[in-house]
């Protein structure tokens, strides 16, 4: 499943920034990769609507939300939590 995982946010944050999933590293952080606000924005309700999830609604904000959106990895730990307690 993490593999899944991976792959679908990668391809997801790839869209928005309009790159190839290959040129995306998981060590990036969304603005090396060139994703605004408005594509956090786009992102976050792409990730939602693929996994079925809901992010919480503070991600943006580091110190109040679980939602860790500092860098590729993280938002792809993030994701496969939310998936896994989805499935508990």
């Amino acid at each position: 499943m993490a593999d899944d995982v991976k792959d679908k946010v990668i391809r997801i944050i790839a869209e928005q920034a309009m790159l190839d999933p290959a040129d995306i590293s998981m060590t990036q952080s969304l603005e090396e990769i060139g994703i605004d606000s408005l594509g956090l924005v786009e992102s976050i309700f792409a990730i939602e609507e693929e996994f079925d999830i809901q992010v919480p609604f503070n991600a943006n904000e580091p110190a109040k939300s679980e939602f860790d959106i500092s860098s590729v990895a993280s938002i792809v730990g993030a994701v496969e939590g939310l998936v896994a307690a989805q499935k508990a």
